[in-house]
């Protein structure tokens, strides 16, 4: 059954057909697609009503990933994003977004859909098929407001929906978006990339992406116990919180200074005194990393040694850096250090995958300065530790609400 492009109201509004292989979370099948502009009143207010309502939840209160979501959606936040993306020109959205997210960080989709709204747009967007309670949750909470009457007009345009991996449903959805986001590994764009969008359609592909750390020894030494207790935590949270598998959480820090060696084990202390705390490994994930540890004694062409710290940290020391960052892999608490006096040398190491960049101890200038001077083609993000995981409307190098409206040219 083909769907049905029905005219309403002025503007188009999609009927999708009721097909049992989609699990309509929030939402229902008929999408108004009628544009907003960008950061809407409505819209703006109905986002911090749905942070307050996730603070509020007591299930929600579990999960440190959705309380951060929450906070990026409360009022002052959407103010100063509403604020930076201040311009003379007159935009709306494009109509209909259709968003494909990820498997691997839960909390994704619900990002993915504020940026839709925030850009005037209406939204399908489509979980992962793998359960998770964080979809639940934020589903939840999403479905008791749009059950109000003064969030009508916003119900009718945005859908949250699941099914399986089906090529058919998924070319359904793309056949009438005005753009489509895809979120996933390298193999997953290039798999939705064949699938039709119109002519005009706009696309965005946030694919695999590698993240790095660079650390001051120096800086670190000098610290007192409160502040390497606080430096640990961030660098807990830019890690540990997502496995490491979130693009940007790092693998790699760089040690650049001198006193290397000292740096490190204050630091790794620090770090250690704090997952002891916080972080549970499950059987199978620390075996996936000792094997993880194992294929880098082998491939790995370059001279290594290494550290374990129980199993909840390990440590891989590269004398120098191959030219494989591939190599360079590690999740649930494995990561690869490198010490150097110069940044140049790695250089080489630095392509169009790699995404944020954070730092302590180091001038943010003197790292921006070093990517434009060797004109890097990646590096898109360079944070302070503990900022590895903050999503804006910049990212990946998008301005994403302008990637998803469009100028009105008036002249």
């Amino acid at each position: 059954m083909e769907e049905l492009l029905l005219r309403k109201y002025g503007g188009a509004v999609i009927q999708f057909p009721n097909d049992p292989q989609i699990e309509y979370l929030v939402g229902q099948s008929q999408i108004d697609t009628r544009p907003m502009v960008p950061f809407n009143d409505l819209v703006c207010e109905f986002l911090n009503e749905f942070a307050s309502r996730i603070r509020k939840n007591s299930d929600a209160a579990q999960f440190t990933d959705i309380l951060t979501f929450a906070f990026w959606c409360r009022k002052s936040s959407i103010q100063m994003l509403k604020s930076e993306f201040h311009e003379n020109k007159k935009r709306v959205g494009r109509g209909f977004t259709f968003h494909i997210t990820p498997s691997n960080v839960p909390i994704n989709f619900a990002f993915s859909l504020v940026f839709g709204m925030l850009s005037g747009n209406a939204n399908v967007v489509r979980v992962p098929s793998k359960e998770y309670p964080q979809t639940n949750i934020i589903c939840s909470v999403l479905n008791s407001l749009f059950s109000e009457k003064k969030y009508l007009k916003i119900r009718e345009m945005n859908a949250i929906v699941r099914y399986k991996k089906n090529d058919d449903i998924t070319g359904r959805f793309s056949k009438y978006c005005n753009a489509r986001i895809v979120w996933g590994g390298d193999n997953t764009i290039f798999s939705i990339k064949k699938i039709f969008i119109p002519a005009r359609c706009v696309e965005i592909a946030f694919s695999d992406r590698y993240s790095f750390c660079i650390l001051n020894p120096r800086e670190i030494i000098q610290l007192n116990e409160n502040s390497l207790n606080q430096l640990a935590i961030k660098f807990y949270n830019d890690t540990y919180l997502m496995d490491q598998n979130a693009c940007s959480s790092p693998r790699l820090v760089i040690w650049l200074g001198e006193e290397a060696d000292k740096g490190k084990e204050i630091f790794w202390q620090a770090v250690r005194q704090v997952i002891e705390k916080k972080y549970h490994i499950e059987y199978i994930q620390s075996v996936d990393k000792y094997t993880q540890l194992c294929r880098s004694a082998i491939d790995i062409e370059t001279s290594i040694s290494f550290k374990t710290d129980g199993i909840r940290l390990y440590r891989i020391n590269l004398e120098t850096l191959p030219e494989n960052k591939e190599q360079l892999t590690g999740k649930f608490g494995l990561f690869y250090e490198f010490s150097t006096n110069n940044l140049d040398s790695i250089v080489h190491l630095v392509d169009t995958s790699f995404q944020t960049l954070t730092y302590f101890g180091v001038e943010k200038l003197d790292i921006l300065d070093f990517v434009i001077k060797n004109r890097l083609s990646g590096i898109d993000r360079i944070v302070p530790v503990g900022k590895a995981l903050d999503m804006g409307i910049i990212w990946d190098g998008y301005d994403i609400v302008k990637s998803l409206s469009r100028i009105i040219d008036i002249t």
